[in-house]
């Protein structure tokens, strides 16, 4: 059971990972400022992640964007590691 949470973390990790990577590109091809905004539901964000799609946390969790661009996505399920 413990070997399954942490594998579900690691995956939620390395999806927050991806997710700040592909809100970065799109600021820096958008020419954004740390301080503008992003929705994760923006196809123009989403298209720099594989697919086209917001990935889903292993664990149950959701995804949020952070309040700005310099702020890292989170998951839900911060409160029992799933953060960056």
């Amino acid at each position: 059971m413990k070997a399954r949470a942490t594998a579900q973390k690691n995956a939620c990790i390395a999806n927050l990972k991806q997710l700040d990577g592909a809100v970065q590109q799109w600021a820096l091809e958008n020419k954004k400022a740390a301080t503008d905004t992003y929705a994760l539901t923006d196809t123009t964000v989403l298209a720099f992640m594989k697919g086209s799609l917001l990935p889903a946390c292993p664990g149950g969790g959701t995804y949020s964007a952070g309040a700005t661009v310099s702020a890292s996505p989170s998951c839900s399920l911060s409160g029992s590691g799933h953060t960056l």
